[in-house]
């Protein structure tokens, strides 16, 4: 039995609101595998994640998988790349030698138990980000009231060809630190609206913390990433479900995976997902 608290917020004209304690007793449900795998066109080392899920109201860390054998394949070029197991994660160095490549398809796969799961994706096309420009606001110019300096990143769709989707994420001093994650189709919100266009606003103004702006000697980093129309869908979908709050959130709910039991007669469902990334990465330093 654990004790959750439920605020609900009144919209009667008196505004008041009131705190309701509530005692629920929440089933722990079953636990899942959990695959976390994207692959890059960057140098360095690769890394695949492999864990059991947990129940919603469990604070532990997701245990660890150690004993699962990972491969990824080209199927562009037929190369292979094994993924060893090393400190709590799966991992490939293609420090001198990169092994995204631009337009090639691929194959992720998995033995795990007895069983064989195997995901596929393609790496797309990404524009370079072109600048980042900074701009310092005082707390009664800034709409979040927060003094400090917010940062702009600058990029153009590729025109022409397929629709493009994008990822962008941005860090603060290092890449160890996320701030935030945004998503683009062809530098807009929406298919059809642009091609070849400048990335629009608020997306561009997107890596900026406004609860927290950057600060003097702190790096902005920017990572423009490409994805396909399946796993731009799947991390919007996990993108509404981690920041759903307030009276009218979202209902959380496993989001689908793309990786698949090939096994005859397999009964282990794998969550998580497989994507690979054409990947383009400016920073500035705050001076």
């Amino acid at each position: 039995m654990k004790k959750l608290s439920l605020f609900i917020i009144s919209a009667l004209a008196t505004l008041t609101a009131c705190e309701d304690k509530i005692d629920l007793d929440i089933a722990p449900g079953k636990s899942y595998p959990v695959l976390d795998a994207w692959i890059t066109n960057e140098a360095g080392p690769q890394t695949i994640k492999f864990t059991m899920s947990v129940p919603f109201t469990d604070n532990n860390p997701a245990p660890i998988i150690n004993d699962a054998s990972i491969t990824l394949f080209d199927l562009t070029n037929g190369k292979s790349y094994p993924f060893a197991f090393k400190e709590n994660a799966y991992t490939y160095d293609a420090t001198g030698n990169p092994i995204g490549i631009v337009d090639h398809a691929y194959k992720l796969h998995v033995e795990y138990k007895g069983e064989i799961f195997e995901a596929f994706d393609t790496l797309k096309r990404v524009p370079p980000v072109d600048s980042i420009t900074l701009k310092f606001k005082k707390k009664e110019e800034a709409m979040s009231g927060k003094e400090g300096y917010y940062a702009t990143m600058h990029a153009k769709d590729i025109e022409g060809g397929p629709i493009d989707y994008y990822w962008i994420r941005s860090y603060r001093t290092d890449t160890t630190r996320r701030l935030r994650d945004a998503f683009s189709i062809d530098g807009s919100y929406d298919e059809g609206v642009s091609d070849g266009a400048i990335f629009i606003l608020p997306i561009t103004e997107s890596i900026t913390d406004f609860s927290k702006p950057f600060q003097l000697n702190e790096k902005v980093i920017v990572k423009l990433k490409s994805v396909t129309k399946r796993s731009h869908e799947f991390l919007t979908q996990v993108d509404q479900q981690v920041n759903a709050g307030g009276l009218f959130a979202k209902v959380l709910e496993n989001v689908k995976s793309n990786v698949n039991n090939t096994t005859p007669s397999g009964k282990t469902k794998i969550l998580g997902w497989f994507g690979t990334s054409g990947v383009s990465r400016s920073e500035k330093l705050v001076k």
